[in-house]
């Protein structure tokens, strides 16, 4: 039975929500608060500058093909993606290194690092391609709505051979001696909103992506996959309501019946929300409606923030790629200083995004296109002084990484932190990536992506099941969309 269905919020999980479910012939309308789609992967323009404004890296991409496949599209037609060598440029205290594209040069960086290691490269390579095969044939497309969605044969065979209850960092003490190839190998968890020490060594699944799939990037930033999303959505006739808010979901006998914004109230059979998780629980419903209230959240560990600099550069920097991750020698405190010690980082590792390195239509001529980032706790005090005062820190210390002075020749500059995030997203303590993807906030132990007290309300995005991350985002929606389908059937 084809439904009128409302989606709250135009990020990945609901623009690709959307285009599945008019795919299936659904009536789809989109509401989004903001005035452009994407969700945190907007894009800020100034000077001739145009800035991703969240999501940078393009990981999975067998992923987004299988989903635009799905959607009838070729993604590489949608596309133009550029496959980037180095994938990522790391700086260490001491020294910079390059990961390249070719393995076999990436083998030779890992036997200066460590003599003799290259056998336990490949094999924990071999081994995160395992997981990550039998994670996304067997377990990442469940909702996990019952312990069964868990506790099934597979698992029980495969639990010990994926690492589902030790740590990540543990898993690399095991295998490597290099501190510097347990960084290279353990910076994605960032990615997944957690430290190497609360995430499960499953996610060395990750290496598979970063090393075997590949770090691509799509000419336009990332906002060129959500602008791909919006023109696919509006050609399946999904109807797009952007600048507007919404106030309330109207829920009558456990079931939601309307969808109140700031202009009108429309009537849907079902329900779909992308917003933030915890604020659309805590404000949008009646709290006998809320599976999860505010006391829930707040037991939760929260993903981090982020301190975002946008800069438009007046000249060429030396140095730099696309990708870089600067990194200190003791990072296991700048993540203390999120998990432990809520506080703003002393001495923190961050990245630094050059797009203009690959694109030149991001920056005028002769120019660059910067966008640092460096992962904060979320919750922290945020004001006007502490916000320059930190930047100032942070572009002092990137300045002495590349040996350039930088801050004499800005264009164009931009602080963005955890109040805007609370501000353009309701991001819950300003969290730039939702909850953190600990061991219990991982499958059975995530907020759900149906809801326990509304039969027809859904929910996709980083809060809820699969987790944190664009593709995984995405993932999240081909869930909702079988679960809708299940329903009509």
């Amino acid at each position: 039975m084809k439904k009128k269905i409302g989606v709250i919020g135009a990020g990945f999980g609901g623009l690709t929500v959307a285009c599945l479910l008019a795919k299936k012939g659904h009536k789809v309308t989109l509401f989004e608060k903001n005035d452009q789609v994407g969700g945190r992967a907007r894009i800020f323009e100034e000077k001739g500058f145009k800035f991703d404004m969240g999501p940078s890296w393009y990981l999975m991409p067998d992923t987004i093909k299988e989903i635009f496949e799905e959607l009838g599209y070729d993604v590489n037609k949608e596309l133009n993606l550029v496959r980037l060598d180095p994938h990522y440029k790391m700086f260490f205290n001491d020294e910079a290194i390059k990961i390249r594209k070719d393995m076999s040069e990436n083998y030779k960086l890992f036997e200066r690092l460590e003599p003799r290691v290259t056998p336990k490269i490949k094999k924990y390579l071999d081994e995160a391609k395992y997981k990550y095969d039998t994670a996304m044939e067997h377990f990442i497309e469940k909702p996990y709505l019952k312990a069964t969605d868990l506790i099934n044969w597979k698992m029980l065979k495969e639990g010990r051979n994926l690492d589902l209850f030790s740590s990540f960092d543990s898993h690399l003490r095991k295998s490597f001696r290099s501190d510097k190839i347990r960084k290279i190998l353990g910076y994605t968890m960032v990615f997944l909103g957690g430290s190497p020490k609360n995430t499960p060594a499953l996610y060395s699944l990750m290496s598979h992506g970063d090393f075997n799939l590949g770090v691509y990037y799509p000419k336009g930033g990332m906002n060129a996959l959500a602008k791909a999303l919006e023109k696919i959505a509006k050609e399946l006739k999904v109807k797009i309501q952007l600048k507007t808010s919404v106030e309330k979901i109207e829920v009558e006998k456990r079931v939601a019946k309307r969808i109140v914004t700031d202009k009108k109230t429309y009537e849907f059979d079902e329900v779909v929300v992308n917003a933030d998780y915890a604020w659309a629980e805590t404000n949008l419903l009646e709290k006998k409606y809320q599976t999860y209230k505010r006391k829930y959240w707040n037991k939760k560990i929260i993903a981090p923030s982020a301190f975002m600099i946008y800069l438009g550069i007046k000249g060429k920097i030396k140095g730099l790629e696309h990708h870089n991750l600067m990194i200190e020698n003791d990072w296991m405190q700048h993540f203390n200083e999120i998990f432990e010690n809520p506080g703003w980082p002393e001495n923190p590792s961050y990245y630094v995004c050059m797009p203009s390195k690959t694109e030149n239509g991001v920056a005028p001529k002769g120019h660059e296109n910067l966008f640092i980032l460096v992962p904060t706790a979320p919750g922290l005090d945020d004001n006007d002084v502490i916000r320059e005062k930190y930047a100032e820190k942070i572009l002092n210390e990137l300045e002495k990484r590349i040996n350039q002075k930088l801050t004499d020749k800005i264009v164009v500059k931009k602080i963005y932190t955890q109040r805007d995030f609370k501000k353009d997203y309701n991001a819950f303590k300003g969290t730039a990536l939702g909850l953190a993807q600990t061991l219990f906030q991982t499958a059975l132990f995530r907020p759900k992506n149906k809801s326990g007290k509304v039969k027809n309300l859904y929910y996709v995005g980083q809060f809820t099941n699969p987790g944190t991350g664009v593709p995984i985002t995405m993932i999240s929606a081909k869930i909702v969309k079988k679960l809708i389908e299940n329903e009509s059937n």
